[in-house]
């Protein structure tokens, strides 16, 4: 028998580190092929790693709520002969090797913190997990980044922990903290009120680890952009027509579902091409106009929590590929199948909030975006319409789009044409249209 190093497999082009949620497996355990051995998160998405051998787990690395990099050591299986490339390239350890400085378990070890870290004064901490990995210190050290100064900024890795991508963060809008005086008493400065609020009793239900996740961005969101809506409400009678008229022929000649949500999408992506500036994010005083055009479609998850897939280059593919990307997601959605890629780059994302029965809503911009798009239920009603015999009531089909933008970047002109845009794209859709 062999000792093989399993690694934390490649999880997405971007990212670089996951967190070890649990081990399906405890040592002396023997795992065939392909079994699931543990679940692992990122950012977002949940993900089971199956071995890549049969064999005993001999040893475990790392613990749950660890955060591991890509392509880190963290187990050894002895492994009985069947392994499999398919998911991740394993490293073979001969036998004699057993109980060398690689085989040995990580501990888990505070780093140190530069020198300038010790100079500085005591500030109020926004985040309790005072453990910084080597990186964050490394990323520290090199932008003169103090202990303090660290311990202030907001938190968004597992169990409050500092990422880097947060540091990140935290030096492009500026540094905020790193001028922050001591905290003094002064009787004539603003400070939250310490009440005593009524919680009530019932049963407590912890927040899992997604919707600690989508509250801290919720809240960043607010906190960072000045949140403008700005409605308007669209005819969508051709569209409804025609999508009743061809949703079975459509799906007899592609073998997909046709939804609304590629019909959204197609005429959000022509309205993007008609205001770029609306595909686009702020970094620091610059605005960064997106060359792709990548569609978010905020979707549920059977866990009632909230994540958002991403149709890539949507501007550049006919309806067909839309429908195939749209039901490819939200199946990997219900079916919590979704990868890394899949909820990765979008630079403007559509919430149809109509789908629960909404009338309109107003939504929490997706950041680093500036706008983000509800559409409301369609809705028969009598409406006023002119005809070549003057004005006439008749029932149609009718829609309320909803806009919510960053006031920093976008104003009232442009969210207000771009929000009107999208709505001529959904009345003007021809009827005749060929599939």
């Amino acid at each position: 028998m062999t000792r093989v190093e399993f690694k934390m497999p490649k999880l997405g082009e971007s990212i670089t580190e996951a967190a070890i949620i649990t081990w399906f497996k405890n040592v002396g355990d023997y795992v065939e092929q392909e079994e699931m051995l543990l679940e692992v998160a990122t950012d977002k998405v949940d993900s089971e790693v199956p071995s890549n051998v049969s064999g005993i787990v001999e040893e475990i690395l790392f613990e749950a709520n660890e955060v591991i990099k890509i392509g880190d050591t963290i187990a050894i299986i002895k492994a009985d002969g069947k392994t499999s490339t398919s998911t991740q390239k394993s490293s073979i350890i001969p036998n004699q090797e057993k109980g060398s400085q690689s085989s040995k378990k990580k501990t888990k070890k505070r780093a140190v913190i530069p020198n300038e870290v010790k100079e500085s004064q005591s500030f109020s901490v926004s985040n309790s997990n005072q453990f910084f990995s080597p990186l964050v210190i490394e990323i520290a050290k090199k932008h003169h980044i103090s202990f303090e100064e660290l311990a202030r900024i907001p938190a968004t890795g597992h169990e409050g922990r500092l990422r880097k991508s947060d540091v990140f963060q935290y030096i492009e809008e500026g540094r905020p903290y790193k001028f922050a005086q001591p905290i003094v008493q002064d009787p004539t400065a603003y400070r939250i009120p310490q009440l005593n609020l009524d919680k009530g009793k019932g049963k407590i239900v912890e927040m899992d680890r997604m919707r600690q996740m989508i509250a801290d961005h919720m809240v960043y969101s607010k906190h960072t952009s000045p949140h403008v809506t700005a409605y308007v409400e669209a005819d969508l009678t051709n569209m409804v027509q025609w999508r009743n008229d061809n949703k079975v022929t459509f799906q007899e000649k592609y073998g997909e579902r046709l939804t609304f949500t590629p019909l959204f999408v197609e005429a959000v992506a022509k309205a993007i091409k008609d205001f770029p500036n609306i595909n686009a994010s702020v970094d620091g005083k610059n605005i960064i106009i997106k060359e792709d055009i990548n569609v978010g479609m905020a979707t549920a998850l059977p866990s009632g929590n909230l994540i958002v897939p991403v149709v890539k280059n949507a501007d550049t593919k006919n309806l067909k590929e839309l429908a195939a990307d749209v039901n490819a997601l939200a199946n990997k959605a219900r079916e919590n199948k979704l990868q890394a890629d899949d909820i990765q780059g979008s630079t403007f994302t559509i919430s149809n909030v109509g789908t629960f029965g909404s009338v309109m809503g107003t939504p929490i911009i997706n950041q680093p975006e500036v706008a983000i798009l509800a559409l409301g239920i369609i809705k028969k009603r009598p409406e006023v319409i002119e005809t070549e015999k003057g004005d006439e009531i008749a029932i149609r089909s009718m829609m309320y789009l909803s806009l919510s933008f960053d006031h920093r970047v976008v104003d009232g002109f442009l969210g207000g044409s771009f929000v009107r845009r999208v709505a001529d794209y959904f009345e003007q859709f021809d009827v005749d249209r060929e599939i």
